[in-house]
């Protein structure tokens, strides 16, 4: 039995413009509209198996690939960029009124 099956490699990432086929392949198996906002993705051992769109907070996955956990790792990678947003925000009139 390989290791691999055993223990895979999970990378979450932004995605990439060479990922667009990968994203299109998921979102054809998922019987979904393809993501058009900032993506972030969900690899396992080099295969996008899951993708999250930031802004409207969808994601599509890989029906025949357990994703449930790396759908909820995505939206919980994606919330601190949104945090970081509204802090940005606050931060610049305070900075001002300095």
């Amino acid at each position: 039995m390989s290791t691999t099956a055993l223990h895979p490699s999970v990378v979450i990432r932004s995605a990439r413009g060479s990922d667009a086929e990968d994203l299109r392949r998921l979102a054809a198996l998922d019987s979904a509209a393809a993501l058009s906002g900032p993506v972030l993705v969900a690899e396992v051992d080099d295969h996008i198996v899951a993708a999250l769109d930031t802004r409207e907070r969808r994601s599509i996955a890989d029906p025949f690939v357990p994703t449930g956990d790396l759908v909820e790792l995505l939206r919980l990678r994606a919330r601190p960029a949104r945090a970081s947003r509204r802090i940005g925000a606050w931060a610049h009139p305070r900075a001002r009124a300095a």
